[in-house]
């Protein structure tokens, strides 16, 4: 029998309806109607795949390696920058790949890489468990799991990423191979926060959900902008002796109040939310919060509030709407309290439109990381997003400001060619590039979009 490799047109047979090529109708829609931000990205694949099956992943990539075309890959198209399209390539889209399933005996589920947080949650509430993806619901776990996963109560849980207990990918070779700790560690390790710089195609995820706790508690405060020094202080100083099962963040937004007319008012919103398995401990963990010096100033309280991740969703949902256009920029942040609240001060009191919005997230106190790819980490995370149009600058300079007291940013809303700075250790970074030598010697899979001027990985303040 014979074994010989099918030529391209063989492999272009194998998937004839299922390929859009820059020359056809058509091919507009199949390059961007599945990225998330309104800000469409001048990058033009030779073609879109969209697969449905593992097999047509597998015959993707052989195709590819046959046209001498390089390999992007699409799971949720909800990356700030579209990163998932590259010139000159062949882009894999995993939209109809639509697989759930859960054990309840070995506790593991298993889900595709195109699977929101929120579709994954529907499905495991009915057995009673909930997995920490992105707040989002539309963010596919793959690009999410890849970055590292900064999902629900990421402060107490840990990243989302810590909870792959194993993939199925296709490797730059063509190969389907499964990889945990024992099998492929390599590619274990690296799916663990390597980003758009994983050197294979993760076509299905094997994940550890927890119980769905029974008791979700939401705390939510609005203050005027104007109480800031007051506010902000206050919680930088209580952040990291809060119960680990409260997730916490400010927010400086356009907040529409019902008893105000329009236009929205800028605010300073602190939302928490306790992920508690009782009333009473919801009540307790959630009480520090009402502890603030300028409460009476408060333009809105909603104290102790039950909720659901659905209604949590239907919130994240309004807050992030689909179709605006977003750019998105984040830091690491370390030094001292006031250090940290006099550096983000000027950008959450200059929000330079309606749809901006600035987040200081707590991950405090910091907890040890397993050994993987995802290597970097502060208590303190800031990330600022803005409907780009006329405003991009305000962006990039507020984070250019803020750089002395940055360790580096997150993978997840960054934007690396825009303004470089690391994102893992430079341990971590090496062991990831030698990896990539071996996985992928000829670069086959597209890697990070790299700054012009400035070195990958690398904080060019320092």
């Amino acid at each position: 029998m014979s074994t010989k490799v099918p030529d391209a047109a063989n492999l272009r047979a194998l998937l004839a309806d299922k390929l859009v090529w820059r020359e056809d109708p058509g091919y507009e829609t199949a390059r961007t109607e599945r990225v998330f931000n309104g800000r469409k990205p001048g990058r033009f694949p030779s073609a879109v795949l969209f697969a449905d099956s593992i097999d047509d992943v597998v015959t993707g990539v052989r195709l590819a390696r046959e046209l001498n075309l390089s390999v992007s890959v699409r799971s949720g198209g909800h990356s700030w920058d579209a990163w998932s399209i590259h010139d000159d390539s062949l882009l894999i889209d995993l939209g109809n790949l639509r697989e759930m399933a859960f054990d309840p005996e070995t506790g593991i589920a298993t889900a595709s890489p195109d699977i929101g947080g929120g579709e994954l949650n529907a499905y495991l509430a009915r057995y009673g468990m909930f997995f920490p993806g992105g707040h989002c619901p539309d963010v596919g776990l793959g690009g999410f799991l890849l970055q590292g996963g900064m999902g629900w109560n990421s402060r107490g849980w840990g990243w989302a990423c810590e909870r792959i207990v194993a993939i199925d990918a296709v490797t730059a070779d063509g190969a389907l191979v499964h990889a945990d700790a024992q099998e492929h560690p390599d590619l274990f390790w690296a799916v663990r926060g390597s980003g758009p710089g994983f050197f294979a195609v993760v076509v299905r995820f094997y994940l550890r959900p927890r119980p769905l706790p029974a008791a979700i508690t939401r705390t939510t405060i609005v203050f005027p902008m104007d109480c800031y020094d007051e506010v902000m202080p206050w919680l930088q100083n209580l952040h990291s002796s809060l119960s680990s099962i409260v997730e916490v963040v400010a927010v400086s937004v356009y907040v529409p109040l019902p008893d105000e007319p329009t236009p929205p008012r800028h605010s300073l919103v602190i939302n928490a939310v306790a992920f508690a398995d009782s009333r009473q401990e919801a009540d307790e963990v959630l009480a520090p919060l009402e502890t603030c010096p300028a409460m009476a100033k408060a333009l809105a309280q909603d104290l102790r509030v039950p909720t659901t991740l659905e209604l949590e969703y239907v919130e994240q949902r309004r807050q992030n709407p689909k179709g605006f256009r977003y750019a998105a920029d984040n830091h690491w942040l370390s030094g001292s309290a006031k250090e940290i609240v006099d550096a983000i001060k000027p950008c959450f009191t200059s929000l330079p439109t309606l749809h901006t919005f600035a987040l200081w997230f707590s991950m405090a106190p910091l907890r040890p990381l397993p050994d993987m790819a995802l290597s970097l980490q502060t208590e303190v995370y800031f990330a600022g997003a803005e409907e780009d149009a006329g405003c991009r600058e305000w962006l990039f300079n507020e984070m250019r400001r803020m750089e002395p007291l940055s360790a580096g940013y997150y993978l997840g809303d960054s934007d690396i060619p825009t303004r470089s700075a690391r994102f893992m250790s430079d341990e971590n970074f090496r062991r990831l590039q030698d990896l990539r030598q071996i996985y992928d010697p000829e670069g086959r899979i597209c890697s990070y979009r790299a700054h012009a001027e400035h070195e990958l990985n690398a904080n060019p303040w320092e």
